[in-house]
């Protein structure tokens, strides 16, 4: 994990620097001087060569200081902070839509397989997997959001409630003090963004997960099974699906890594106030600390998961643990 967040600093504080573009000149006005220029430049510590300039920034990280953003002059890390529980509710709320609707369409089209249905179930993830998410957003933009306005399009939470909120985790807070008001308008602002970025995931869930049902319907133990008498639902959720689960599990934990990245053009499609639509400001304004501070809050979020997924297909495979 070290090595791993150490290459993305390396990475994303050279690779921005090469890119055309000056955030200094972004940020003054057309008549300012060279000396405001360079002033500015010196207090940002862009005069000083690219090796001086990542060893001051990476000996701030070290002391949890991620520099000032040249945007909205404040700080990183609680300008980071303070919008990574938006984008963390969006992506766990489409990471369950997900696990659902793939379920669902695995356990159906293995309970009917070789039948019209298993077919359905497979034009479905087919269609799931060739449209990519932000099309599925514009899709979804125009069915329920214009044509048929049930949800909201754009932002996190209708600005006319009272939001007593202390922490950015809205819907957990809205949970926890029985605000079910804040709570149903904060799911229907969160709905189709959270869609889109899980069709593409329950296609990939539905597709490995019936195939590894189907292999698993042919072991001894399941066939064993059926000679008891024991029906063909208790067979699918009893006695395959606890083994063909475990590669659907590792697959998930992965795959949610890169929901949380494509959050980004989500968020920015329906003005969602999270990480990935700050990501896109701070590339359009040339925000290098900023844009080094999500990155490597990025990172850390991939490690994190990649590190509890293991751990956890560990845990639920006995065979890992007595190897």
């Amino acid at each position: 994990m070290s090595v791993t967040l150490i290459g993305a600093a390396v990475v994303v504080f050279f690779v921005i620097r090469v890119v055309p573009g000056n955030p200094i000149a972004m940020m003054l006005p057309p008549g300012a001087t060279e000396e405001d220029v360079a002033r500015l430049t010196a207090l940002y510590g862009l005069d000083k060569s690219l090796i001086e300039q990542f060893g001051i920034w990476l000996t701030g990280v070290l002391h949890g200081d991620f520099g000032t953003s040249i945007s909205l002059r404040q700080p990183v890390m609680p300008l980071v902070l303070g919008r990574l529980p938006a984008t963390l509710e969006l992506a766990i709320f489409a990471l369950v839509i997900a696990v659902v609707v793939g379920g669902a369409l695995a356990l159906t089209g293995v309970r009917h397989r070789e039948t019209r249905t298993e077919t359905a179930v497979d034009v479905a993830n087919g269609v799931g997997l060739s449209i990519p998410d932000f099309l599925w957003a514009l899709i979804l933009i125009v069915l329920f959001g214009v044509l048929m306005p049930i949800f909201h399009i754009s932002g996190r939470i209708s600005p006319s409630l009272d939001l007593p909120f202390v922490t950015q985790f809205y819907v957990f807070e809205s949970v926890a003090r029985l605000r079910f008001d804040l709570w149903w308008d904060l799911l229907k602002h969160m709905f189709m963004p959270a869609l889109a970025l899980a069709i593409p995931l329950a296609a990939i869930i539905s597709q490995l997960l019936k195939q590894s049902l189907k292999e698993t319907m042919h072991l001894d133990y399941v066939t064993l099974s059926r000679t008891k008498g024991y029906g063909e639902n208790h067979v699918i959720l009893s006695e395959a699906l606890p083994n063909a689960v475990l590669p659907t599990l590792t697959l998930i934990g992965v795959q949610f890594t890169f929901l949380i990245g494509g959050t980004v053009i989500i968020e920015r499609l329906f003005s969602y106030e999270g990480l990935g639509n700050m990501a896109i400001d701070a590339v359009i304004n040339r925000d290098l600390p900023l844009i080094q501070g999500i990155v490597i809050v990025f990172a850390l979020l991939f490690t994190l998961i990649n590190l509890v997924v293991d751990m956890t297909y560990a845990l639920l495979n006995p065979r890992l643990r007595h190897a």
